[in-house]
């Protein structure tokens, strides 16, 4: 075994990269990137000034969108800062302290999103098993201290993470594999024994799983209820108020489902499609969460009309314009 000497060794400086291969056209990449960036930002703090300016909008299944908004602000405003340096600057190295910072707040949002999944499941759950005391059930008092237990939750679990990649030793520049910092990425470049990190960080993986399972038990027992009902309009009543819920798990555990198993079982596959991946999972959530639930949920949706009509003075435009953004609106919806 190598001694180091603290002396010997310098101080980390981490070089993420964007796409292998595509240097030459990053600039062009960051236009979408800025515009996912944008829309994803400004769609999740529409989400949480509706629910927190709307009375209406003041029960348990909005207070959870607006922690699953958060969660996503959250996970934009962490990766935003190396993924414009990169695409727009081609500015690929980064301190160590900045990195293991943005890396605590990657995975502490992503935990949060997961908590905040496994907890919306559970709100699903008791809305179709017992609706009429949904209400007294889930108080607001029970949903925000649900919230804040999860919250601590997630840091507690999260926390250990920069201070075990600190302990480790880096003898030069490293490479990571991706835009951002990651504790796997990390420890991987670490010319130290990194065994504790590998046993923790698979714990952590561990724990976000058992939420993915807890969550397909949970709708595997709302399907069995739903298929007790014996009125087809009835069935479609329920699938309608849990369809948000499932686009949003899927869109949040299909892209880390698909990186492991590349991973696990694809390792001469070209380096560039893990990258691509694992910029899906932190660009499209935060990206495609605000749309699926503002197309999903009527209520939400007509806010949204509501306060863009009063905001551009809808009165005043014309009336042939106002029927076909009216066309075109409903036809985006059905689709």
């Amino acid at each position: 075994m190598s001694v180091f000497n603290a002396s010997d060794i310098e101080i980390p400086t981490f070089v993420l990269i964007g796409i292998p291969g595509l240097e030459h056209v990053h600039i062009w990449l960051s236009i979408p990137i800025c515009l996912i960036y944008l829309v994803a930002i400004m769609g999740n703090c529409t989400i949480l000034f509706l629910i927190k300016t709307e009375t209406s909008l003041h029960e348990p299944m909005y207070y959870f969108l607006s922690m699953l908004a958060f969660s996503d602000l959250g996970l934009s405003v962490s990766s935003l800062p190396t993924m414009l340096r990169i695409f727009l600057f081609n500015s690929t190295e980064i301190s160590s302290d900045a990195c293991f910072a943005q890396e605590f707040f990657i995975h502490g949002f992503s935990a949060m999103e997961s908590s905040v999944l496994f907890i919306m499941a559970i709100d699903r759950f008791i809305a179709v098993y017992n609706p009429l005391r949904y209400t007294s059930i889930l108080t607001v008092r029970r949903v925000f201290k649900t919230g804040l237990i999860f919250a601590t939750f997630c840091i507690a679990v999260v926390l250990p993470f920069p201070f075990i990649l600190k302990r480790l030793k880096f003898c030069k520049k490293s490479l990571l594999s991706h835009s951002y910092c990651l504790h796997q990425d990390v420890m991987k470049v670490a010319c130290s024994n990194n065994r504790i990190n590998v046993i923790y960080g698979f714990f952590v993986a561990t724990l976000s799983l058992l939420y993915l399972v807890f969550i397909s038990v949970s709708y595997m027992l709302i399907l069995k209820i739903v298929m007790g009902i014996t009125s087809h309009k009835g069935r479609l009543k329920f699938f309608n108020t849990c369809i948000s819920h499932i686009c949003a798990v899927l869109i949040f555990y299909v892209p880390i489902i698909t990186l492991a198993a590349l991973h696990r079982f694809a390792k001469n596959i070209s380096p560039v499609i893990g990258v691509i991946i694992a910029d899906i999972f932190l660009l499209v959530p935060p990206l495609m969460n605000p749309i699926v639930y503002s197309v999903k949920s009527q209520h939400i949706r007509n806010l949204i009309q509501t306060k863009f009509c009063e905001k551009y003075h809808w009165w005043e435009i014309p009336a042939s314009m106002k029927a076909w953004v009216t066309s075109l609106y409903l036809n985006t919806c059905r689709h």
